[in-house]
């Protein structure tokens, strides 16, 4: 059987605030990142938006049902030699503020919980022990050290 090519695929993720500007995030389990914090997202699929792609994977994912509001911006995500992805960053608002996102797909979710930008770096940073960050909020840290102004501009 021949070796498939590897191909660059895209991620959506979806940056889901609420008043505080605290950020959805979850566990990864039973995929590239294990262990590692993320937004909840996923692969756009052929024909889809990627706000659609935010919407859609966050409701999958959560059960929020949020609106994408602004595209963030993107980072070129390469995992491995054979593992590489453009990830789309969008920011996604609650319709209903008083809803909390819900481990809807255990075997790719450990949990759920509210975090904040200074959560996130402080991760990132190595200042809490037993903690880890998806490889795209690493580079979009990196690349746009700012993205916490953006996003908070409406």
């Amino acid at each position: 059987m021949a070796a498939q090519t590897p191909v660059v695929r895209v991620g959506v993720a979806a940056v889901v605030q609420d008043a505080q500007g605290r950020m959805v995030m979850g566990i990864r389990k039973g995929s590239h990142g294990e262990g590692q914090w993320q937004f909840p997202g996923g692969h756009l699929e052929m024909g889809e938006s990627h706000f659609a792609c935010a919407e859609r994977e966050t409701l999958e994912e959560t059960g929020l049902v949020v609106r994408a509001e602004k595209l963030i911006t993107l980072t070129n995500d390469i995992f491995s030699p054979t593992k590489h992805y453009i990830t789309i960053f969008v920011l996604c608002r609650r319709v209903d503020e008083t809803q909390e996102p819900q481990v809807l797909e255990p075997e790719k979710c450990e949990r759920w919980a509210w975090k904040s930008w200074s959560d996130v770096k402080a991760v990132i940073a190595g200042e809490v022990e037993q903690a880890r960050i998806f490889l795209p909020i690493i580079n979009l840290l990196r690349d746009y050290p700012d993205v916490e102004a953006v996003v908070a501009q409406k």
